[in-house]
């Protein structure tokens, strides 16, 4: 597996994937499946140990993303983001082949193809070896999607959104209820919660920040979508 050290925050579908070194995790992003789907590989540097964030398809690419010599990280965790299907393709195959705790809110937890090991909800923290990860809860776009932020104490926040928020927008929802849930939640427990600086890794597409999308709010409510 080709890995940039480079990090931007683009991956292209089939490509090669990219890492960005923290002082105490790594963070590699992979493009998967026809859909574009981003997959996150969290790996601890003290301990190893790694965390991945939607086994979404292509699980020979997303084991060669762990790796397969000695010195490879020991998956230990897979979050899913949420219960579409695209995001979970590759979750039995993964999961069954290094024997990693699956993780996801109860509301999303019935459609994924292996129950989840650990149920979590809004508040909660998920380990990636000395590292932690905050659980927040977003209604909308499903009603159990979730987001994880690792408060980087060396640096600024990082943010998985899966796909609630985007550059351009929230996540697609089905009706107008959904829509002003998505919103008022991505509103309240992410902008106003987190700082501008917040690095933020969407389920598809390119990164961005909090700062940058935040003027942008007001338009989103406005237009609906």
């Amino acid at each position: 597996m080709d890995v940039v050290e480079d990090y931007s925050g683009h991956v292209e579908p089939g490509g090669s994937a990219a890492r960005r070194t923290l002082d105490a995790l790594t963070i590699t992003k992979i493009s998967v499946g026809p859909m574009d789907n981003n997959a996150y590989l969290l790996v601890c540097r003290a301990t190893q140990e790694a965390l991945l964030i939607d086994a979404a398809n292509e699980p020979e690419r997303l084991s060669d993303l762990i790796g397969h010599d000695d010195n490879r990280p020991t998956l230990r965790t897979i979050v899913t983001t949420h219960q579409h299907q695209d995001h979970w393709q590759a979750l039995g195959a993964v999961a069954g082949a290094y024997g990693a705790n699956t993780i996801a809110h109860e509301l999303d937890a019935e459609p994924l193809p292996v129950p989840p090991d650990r149920l979590v909800a809004h508040g909660d923290t998920v380990a990636v070896g000395d590292c932690s990860l905050e659980v927040i809860h977003l209604r909308g776009h499903t009603p159990g999607s979730v987001a994880l932020v690792y408060r980087d104490p060396a640096g600024h926040p990082h943010l998985f959104t899966g796909d609630s928020l985007f550059p351009g927008g929230v996540g697609k929802t089905m009706s107008p209820e959904d829509f002003a849930s998505l919103v008022d939640d991505v509103s309240a427990r992410l902008f106003d919660y987190l700082p501008d600086d917040t690095w933020f890794y969407p389920g598809h597409g390119d990164d961005s920040t909090l700062g940058e999308e935040r003027p942008k709010l007001g338009e989103w409510r406005e237009r609906g979508w």
